[in-house]
Order: C-alpha cells, then sequence, then structure tokens
C-alpha cells in the first residue's frame, strides 16, 4: 500500500489529518493513500515559498536555466517511471501515459529559453540623454490546480514557465493520482533547485480554498471542469490574484462531404476513445454533413470494434479503464437517457482483455460507445460525458454544423475535415472556439503557442503556457533613465562569461 505525502521545503512532508484512498482502475482495488492537506498544511509550503523565493528571484537568468535544462534530462530519464505511475492511478494506457510526459516535457524544453523569452524592449533617447526600456519580472508565489486526467502534464503546463520566471511554485494536484507529483518533485530537487521552490500539497476543497485565499498567493492557474474554473476564478480574484481557469469541452468535428472518410474514421476513433475520452479536447461529437453520414458511421463501427480494451500496463490495450467507479457510472448513464439516439456500438458489452465484459469485469470499465442520430440539444449532444462516448449527429450543412457548434456552451476546441482550403479559411475564420483543427483532431498547439478556449472554457484573460504563459507568471515595468556621469569598472582581460 503506497502512502503518498506533501512536499514541502523540499522533503516529504506527512500530513497530521485526513487520508483518501487511491484506486487501481484496472482492478478495482485500493492500491495506497493520499494524505488530505489542511489549511495549516497548505500555509507551511506557502511559508516555504515565501522564504526561497528572493534569492530564486535574484537569480540569474542563465542559472535558472541551467536548472531547467537538468531537470529535462531527468525527466527524459525517468519518464518510463513516471509514465508507469500514471497507468497505475489513472488507468490510462502505458503508450498514451508516455505521450503526455512528452507532451509536458515540450513546456519544460520552451522554458528552458526563458533568457529569451524574458528579453525586454529598449528605446535610445527618447529624450535628451534619457533612454526607456521594459522589464518583466516575477510575481512571487504562485499555485498550480491541476485535474486527474493528466496528473503530469497539465502541471507542466503551468510550473516550469512559472518556476523559470523566477517565481515559487505550490502544486496541489488531483487526490485521485497524486504519485506523478512527487517523482517530478523529487527530480526537481536532484536538477539543483533550490528547496522551497517547488512545493506539492494533497488534498481537495479545503486545500483549493486556503490557496485561493491565502494572501502571499499572487496567482493560481487551474484546470478542470467549467463549474469549478468558475468558482476558483471567482475566489481567487475576489482575494485579489492573478486567476486563469481553464473549464470543460464539448468538441464537434465538422465532417464535409469532400473529406476523406476513412482519415476521418481513423481521426474520430482516436481522438474520442484516447484516455478513455477522459480528454479535453476529446472529439465527443462529429457532425456528419448529407450525405456521409452512413458510409462514416460504418466506418467508425468497424475501427471501433477492433480496439483491444484491457488493463494500462499490457502491451496489447489500446484504452484503458476510466478513473473511479462513480466516474464510470456517470458516464454510463447516458446510455440509459430516453433522447432518441440509436447505440450501435455499446461499451458496457466490449471485452476486457483478461476478463469478460467491461460491465462483469473487475474495475472501472466501460468500453468504446457510438451513438447515431444524436439529438441536437439533447443532453447527449450538449453535456461533457468525459468518457468513451462519441456521438454522431446528421446536419444538412456547413452553416448548420457551424451553428451548433458556436451554439454550444463551451469553445475549447474543434476541428474541420474537409479537401476545400476555401471551406477551411472560412470555418477557421467564422468558428467560435479557441483551439482548431484542419484535418487535424486533436488540435492541442505545440509548447510555443499557447493552450486555451473560449467562451464557458476559460475564465480570465490568458491562455496557458507559451508566450501567454510568461505573461502570467510576470508584471511589466517600464524604467526611464538618465546617467550623467560614466563610471569605471576596471581592467579585466578575462574573457567575459555568464554568472
Amino acid at each position: 500500500m503506497k502512502n503518498v505525502t506533501h512536499w514541502i521545503d523540499g522533503a516529504p512532508a506527512e500530513g497530521a489529518g485526513r487520508t483518501s484512498e487511491i484506486f487501481n482502475p484496472a482492478t478495482g482495488e485500493v492500491a495506497g493513500r493520499v494524505h488530505l492537506a489542511s489549511a495549516a498544511e497548505v500555509d507551511a509550503a506557502v511559508a516555504a515559498a515565501v522564504a526561497a523565493w528572493p534569492a530564486w528571484r535574484d537569480a540569474s537568468l542563465v542559472k535558472r536555466a541551467q536548472v531547467l535544462f537538468r531537470f529535462r534530462e531527468l525527466l527524459v530519464a525517468h519518464r518510463d517511471e513516471l509514465a508507469t505511475l500514471i497507468s497505475s492511478e489513472h488507468g490510462k494506457v502505458h503508450s498514451d501515459a508516455l505521450g503526455e510526459v512528452a507532451r509536458g516535457l515540450e513546456v519544460v524544453e520552451f522554458a528552458c529559453g526563458i533568457p529569451h523569452l524574458l528579453k525586454g524592449g529598449f528605446s535610445e533617447g527618447v529624450s535628451t540623454r534619457v533612454d526607456s526600456y521594459s522589464i518583466r519580472q516575477p510575481l512571487g508565489v504562485v499555485a498550480g490546480i491541476t485535474p486527474f486526467n493528466f496528473p503530469a502534464m497539465v502541471p507542466m503546463w503551468m510550473f516550469p514557465v512559472a518556476i523559470a520566471c523566477g517565481n515559487a511554485f505550490v502544486l496541489k494536484p488531483s487526490e485521485r493520482d497524486p504519485s506523478a507529483s512527487l517523482l517530478m518533485a523529487r527530480l526537481w530537487k536532484e536538477a539543483g533547485l533550490p528547496d522551497g521552490i517547488f512545493n506539492v500539497v494533497q488534498g481537495g476543497k479545503e486545500a483549493v480554498d486556503r490557496l485561493l485565499e491565502h494572501p502571499d498567493v499572487k496567482a493560481v492557474s487551474f484546470v478542470g471542469s467549467t463549474p469549478i474554473a468558475k468558482y476558483v476564478y471567482e475566489t481567487g480574484t475576489s482575494h485579489g490574484k492573478r486567476v486563469q481557469a481553464l473549464g470543460g469541452a464539448k468538441n464537434h468535428m465538422l465532417v464535409l462531404p469532400d473529406a476523406d472518410l476513412d482519415l476521418v474514421a481513423d481521426s474520430a476513433v482516436s481522438a474520442g476513445f484516447g484516455s478513455a475520452g477522459e480528454r479535453c479536447m476529446a472529439i465527443s461529437v462529429v457532425l456528419a454533413v448529407d450525405p456521409v453520414g452512413d458510409e462514416l458511421v460504418s466506418k467508425i463501427v468497424d475501427r471501433v470494434e477492433k480496439l483491444v480494451v484491457g488493463p494500462g500496463d499490457d502491451p496489447k490495450s489500446e484504452m484503458g479503464p476510466l478513473v473511479t467507479e462513480v466516474h464510470r457510472d456517470k458516464v454510463a448513464s447516458y446510455l440509459d437517457l430516453d433522447e432518441g439516439f440509436e447505440i450501435v456500438v455499446d461499451g458496457r458489452g466490449t471485452p476486457v482483455l483478461g476478463g469478460t465484459t467491461a460491465e462483469e469485469t473487475p474495475g472501472f470499465w466501460l468500453g468504446p460507445t457510438v451513438l447515431d442520430h444524436v439529438r441536437p440539444g439533447s443532453q447527449v449532444h450538449t453535456e461533457e460525458i468525459f468518457g468513451p462516448v462519441l456521438s454522431i449527429v446528421r446536419v444538412s450543412s456547413y452553416e448548420e454544423g457551424l451553428a451548433l457548434i458556436n451554439g454550444g456552451e463551451y469553445g475549447n476546441g474543434t476541428a474541420i475535415f474537409t479537401n476545400d482550403g476555401g471551406a477551411a479559411r472560412r470555418f477557421q475564420n467564422e468558428v467560435e472556439v479557441g483551439m482548431v483543427g484542419i484535418n487535424v483532431p486533436i488540435p492541442v498547439p505545440m509548447a510555443f503557442y499557447s493552450f486555451g478556449g473560449w467562451k464557458a472554457s476559460l475564465f480570465g484573460d490568458t491562455h496557458v503556457h507559451g508566450t501567454e504563459g510568461v505573461h502570467f507568471y510576470t508584471r511589466g515595468k517600464v524604467v526611464t533613465s538618465r546617467w550623467l556621469d560614466p563610471s569605471h569598472g576596471g581592467v579585466n582581460l578575462g574573457f567575459p562569461t555568464n554568472k
């Protein structure tokens, strides 16, 4: 039985209060326990960050970058171990967990360029012998509150940039799969990050609320469901904090009649059922423009029925279980709704490697499910199911499909599949969504761009990572200077080096 603690001031720290069970989703068995932080334990982590921050703020950009580079190398060396932890607690298959680590590494690599990213502007002679220049400086102590579906990648969207910018960071990961956070904390220490600059507090609402209210926490990043994102944004900003809160999604794929339907079917299945559909960028609705519906559904079903569902540590598995029993049951409950759709693939009867059907095998199983003739505006169409349920909605035209996307509550991700460049360009201009794919089903931006949606998928003004992430974790300052007397630093014939 594993015992997952906090990480405060460079060392593991056991909590003195409540604990919560950690499950193996593939078996349903309790695999360990995680300590849940009280407000006092959050205060201890913030206090450690406050004490450590001034020296890190004053560390040179080159020194910060060197620590980032060492952390990057350690992550590469330990990525298989990290993926194994993710798979054992979340349920996603090992190859998918490795992909998660790889996408997180991209942000670490982006942050390694912090000496360039923090370059300001300079204007000489704005007045007689007067110059002006801009700089960006760190905020202080910042926090990240991250979800269960990407226990390594989403934290790495935040803390590499925050730390590279000169801040101290407090991470509150999901209590459902908390072990990855501690491995990353140990790697930071091994990389030479000063104690107190990266802290981890496990926990639930009490820990979240204390981070949102704590006067020494200057900014909070959050990724999760829309109701909680709204709560985090409103609570944090009411306490004077800078907040970026990324919420939920209902991502549509619009398929035009000229699209390559084999590519579409491959993409819809990959984007709909990877990580058991527990992705905020998963495609959960396919809008099939007449007359492609019947042929496309046939191709999707053919591919779905060949998927191998099984434990994440089995190399033959392509899709694993859902994260908890409660979540599995909630996702499965949508299949019992009386909304007129046709269940063309029922994941409850999917065979599981080493077991029987999904609903009969111990663990939190639900196989890939396909619903056809889903009615626009129904619960299945509009609500974020966050599981392996792919809905097919038949539409008569591009315009009808676009109206359904733009009329939705969310605006996180979307995709269009077509061979018509004009239609694609029109779509990217007209669709009211933050991340758009053109013949790309999961348009997650690379680390040097920023991730985030529109409408109820984002609360706050900035997206995560990329240049917007750098701006979120820093404040701008403009200096106007006049120097009347030259100074002399003495003779030194040695080659100048960064220190």
